[in-house]
């Protein structure tokens, strides 16, 4: 078996892979590299096949999300590790060696992520990991080096190794046999916070997740669906909402749904007066595709406790990141200072 499989997931994405296949190649000599495509309507495919022989392709034939393209291809692939890799993704010299290490060295971690870098502003911190993730007592995501749109300049501030509460989909190292135990990504989530759901399962199941400092990534960002696409915003809200109603503990279940709502039509308000009709719809239409789905993601809330009796997670942020930033003016993770213990 394979020890390190570097999988890309690809749709119409020809461009990225003809500009950061040639680093992925360089610097994962002892990692197997395969690109699934999703179904691309472009000539992603003849690239790959005429431009990167040495690269294995498995052909999905459709589009099936990030969930869906990654769920099929990991079953068609044999290795320990497996890395997620986005194509819109600059990887540099030995990225692999300090994560690939720390797996070995402590069982009890079953995800990691590098430090995640901007590809246009290599000095800052890219919005889609940044230096690891957390979420807040609301489900709100942020990491540090990048607190809602606030993104901080690389200091070196976030060289260490430490476990986080979950790790980027833009380049997510995963144990195989976890993966495939915890059931893989929720289709369901498309694309866009499936990865926190997934790092919330792990979790809840007493394993850890990891952010490596050492191992250094530049991501383009928005490579799938640009910043602004109010498609993009409709998926965050009502994939967030998903969130809270599989995971939230019973104890804070009832009160915490409620304000989660108000606090997503105060979003749907600020799109509005800032000139975001767009957005504004999205987020309407996410809360209302959240209530119509309440009892079938109910149902998947009770079998996932019955896979994973009881609530022990740590790095849960337990303030509100909402009132934290716009009222208390804490901007940065390092303003942050409480967070939970395990429990």
């Amino acid at each position: 078996m394979t020890e390190v499989a570097v999988v890309i997931l690809n749709y119409n994405g020809r461009n990225f892979l003809h500009q950061f296949l040639p680093s992925v190649i360089a610097y994962s000599s002892t990692a197997k590299i395969i690109v699934a495509d999703n179904g691309s309507t472009d000539d992603s495919l003849s690239l790959l096949e005429k431009g990167f022989p040495q690269i294995e392709i498995i052909k999905i034939g459709s589009n099936l999300g990030y969930c869906g393209g990654y769920n099929y291809a990991l079953k068609r692939v044999e290795a320990e590790y497996y890395v997620l890799l986005n194509s819109d993704v600059e990887v540099t010299d030995g990225w692999i060696d300090p994560i690939q290490t720390l797996f070995k060295r402590d069982s009890t971690i079953a995800a990691a992520q590098p430090k995640i870098l901007s590809y246009h502003q290599k000095d800052t911190f890219e919005y889609a990991g940044a230096g690891g993730g957390y979420i807040d007592s609301l489900g709100y995501p942020f990491c540090r080096g990048r607190i809602f749109d606030r993104l901080e300049k690389d200091q070196g501030q976030y060289n260490d190794t430490r476990s986080v509460f979950w790790a980027t989909g833009a380049c997510l190292f995963i144990r195989s046999n976890i993966f495939h135990s915890a059931g893989g990504l929720d289709e369901d989530f498309f694309a866009h916070m499936e990865e926190i759901d997934l790092c919330w399962r792990l979790n809840r199941a007493g394993h850890r997740v990891y952010y490596v400092g050492s191992s250094t990534v530049y991501h383009v960002g928005a490579g799938t669906l640009p910043k602004s696409n109010p498609h993009k915003t409709y998926l965050n809200f009502t994939n967030g909402f998903s969130l809270l109603v599989k995971h939230l503990p019973a104890n804070k279940f009832f009160w915490k749904l409620p304000l989660r709502i108000i606090l997503d039509l105060i979003a749907a308000l600020t799109f509005l007066f800032q000139g975001s009709p767009a957005d504004f719809g999205a987020v309407i239409r996410a809360i209302l595709n959240s209530l119509r789905m309440f009892p079938y993601n109910l149902s998947k809330r009770k079998k996932l406790t019955s896979q994973i009796p009881g609530y022990h997670v740590s790095n849960q942020y337990k303030g509100l990141l909402v009132a934290d930033y716009y009222l208390l003016g804490k901007k940065t993770f390092e303003d942050l200072s409480e967070f939970s213990n395990p429990r």
